[in-house]
């Protein structure tokens, strides 16, 4: 039986700031030379790893990947296959939500009470879970 939200101790404040913190500092790596739109994300690992990612843009647009998808494939490099929690920066939003593709994406390494941190370091902050963000995500149960 899973962990309802309100179940799960809410996470120290020192970790909910590290993960915002890495999202932060790659987003101001983000290669992004048509909107000029930074985007970090960071993801912790089931073993407390912290891996990251970059919007990239590219000049034909659909070819553009965003952060998440950048710190996804981070993650399965690392080795990892879990996320336990993320955190999405913009230095140009007060919050950035991911967009619903990768709402998905983030559904297929968390669970719907992944906790996805919002907001900047040391400003506000809001905490929302990923099912939340993305009710009924889909997921593949293999052939019927």
């Amino acid at each position: 039986m899973s962990a309802s939200p309100t179940d799960r101790p809410a996470p120290p404040a020192a970790a909910e700031e590290e993960l915002l913190r890495a999202a932060a500092d790659v987003a101001e790596r983000a290669y992004a030379p048509y909107s000029h739109f930074r985007v970090g994300a960071a993801l912790r690992t089931a073993d407390g790893r912290i891996v990251v990612g970059a919007n990239v843009e590219n000049g034909a647009y659909p070819q553009s990947q965003c952060a998440e998808a950048s710190a996804i494939g981070a993650l399965v490099a690392a080795g990892a296959d879990r996320i336990v929690a993320a955190a999405v920066v913009s230095p140009d939003r007060e919050l950035c939500p991911p967009c619903g593709g990768c709402r998905q994406r983030l559904a297929e390494f968390g669970d719907e009470h992944t906790p996805v941190h919002l907001g900047r370091p040391g400003g506000p902050a809001t905490i929302v879970t990923l099912g939340e963000l993305l009710p009924m995500a889909f997921a593949f149960g293999g052939p019927a």
